[in-house]
């Protein structure tokens, strides 16, 4: 979301297994082949690739597809604390999702609330389990994973020599960890990059941190957001090195904000003036969200990128129908243009999908996000 916030596809592992000299496909991978490549000595719960293994990178644009239809796990482990935001996420939440139908899940993390403030920055014990769990939980249950780092405020708020540094030896402890996890596991660099980190600043530490990630997942599938949130205006002035082909990039999509953050209070006093805002579906709406995913789409062709749409929802003040229109256009609009998609998010009041207080899905945004079959 702007600035503040308070895949059903078979994992494929895409691991080379060296077998009398010749490479095999590892697919469809599970809970009993993650722990059969277990290295003797590892970390439970940390899969490892048996040694003499080859690799190769997963193609992005099967990757993106395999993202399919997906939800953030948001205001969890984004948080400043799990839970102060209303969400603790639960083991039974992955089959949940898997089971309605979704592909994938992205979770968003605040690192930088749970690492040293000195060199080497490191993070959290108890916080980086917590993320584990969270993605051995997806792997579990058939899902893709987005894994990110979100609200770094600090250095979107002032990128200076210490927070770029610490940004990037965060990059260096989570690549290092989840290195020998499945394809299935996508790494995001950045949530919503906006503010004093400008474009060109985004550019230059992008830079840094893809050789730092590279380093250790040679073979990662990493996601890339557009500076000033994330999104589609700020495509053309984002520059990937041309060499690293294993990139999808990520945009968001929140207009017009009016409707979609009417009320929201975060946003201040002009939320109020929002209020009432209504979103009908007039062919001049549904011609704006036309013409910024084209944008994209043409961006996309042009650089030879896959496109994911990495965020996107309407408030729970808004109109409850119109909520659904707007989202049930996003969605088709989304899938016409072969975006994946990960809707904003699964079960906080703001946003949700999923009422956690009566453990029952929202079946009008549901099925605006997953239409049933016919």
């Amino acid at each position: 979301m702007f600035k503040v916030k308070a895949v059903s596809l078979c994992v494929s592992a895409g691991l080379f297994l060296m077998l009398a000299g010749s490479c095999v496909l590892a697919e469809d991978v599970n809970a009993g082949l993650r722990r059969a490549l277990v290295a003797t000595g590892g970390e439970a719960g940390s899969p490892r690739r048996e040694a003499g293994a080859k690799k190769t990178s997963p193609d992005p644009f099967e990757q993106n597809e395999r993202l399919g239809r997906g939800v953030n796990l948001g205001n969890a482990l984004d948080a400043p604390n799990e839970g102060e935001w209303g969400v603790t996420l639960k083991e039974e939440y992955f089959k949940i999702i898997k089971d309605a139908g979704f592909d994938s899940v992205r979770i968003p993390c605040r690192w930088s609330a749970h690492a040293s403030n000195q060199p080497p920055y490191t993070i959290d014990k108890p916080f980086m389990d917590r993320v584990s769990w969270a993605i051995d939980n997806a792997i579990k249950n058939d899902l893709y994973v987005m894994l990110n780092i979100h609200h770094y405020r600090e250095l979107t708020d002032d990128p200076n020599e210490y927070h770029t540094s610490r940004y990037l030896a965060l990059w260096k402890q989570i690549a290092e960890h989840y290195k020998d996890y499945p394809d299935s596991v996508l790494f995001e660099l950045l949530n919503e990059p906006d503010d004093a980190l400008t474009a060109e600043l985004w550019n230059a530490l992008l830079k840094k941190a893809l050789p730092i990630v590279r380093e250790s997942n040679p073979h990662r599938t990493i996601v890339i957001d557009p500076a000033e949130d994330a999104v589609i205006d700020l495509l053309d002035k984002l520059e990937i090195p041309e060499d690293d082909h294993n990139i999808i990039v990520s945009v968001h999509y929140y207009f017009p904000l009016e409707f979609t953050h009417q009320g929201a209070e975060w946003m201040g006093e002009r939320s109020k003036v929002w209020m009432g805002t209504t979103w009908t579906g007039t062919d001049e709406q549904k011609q704006a969200i036309i013409d910024a995913f084209d944008k994209a789409v043409a961006w996309g062709k042009e650089h030879n990128r896959p496109i994911n749409l990495g965020e996107f929802g309407a408030y729970v003040k808004a109109d409850k129908d119109q909520r659904v229109l707007w989202t049930t256009f996003i969605t088709e609009s989304a899938r016409k243009r072969g975006f994946s998609y990960l809707y904003w998010e699964f079960c906080h009041e703001n946003f949700g999908v999923y009422d956690q207080k009566t453990n029952q899905w929202k079946d009008y945004l549901l099925n605006a996000l997953i239409p049933p079959e016919k």
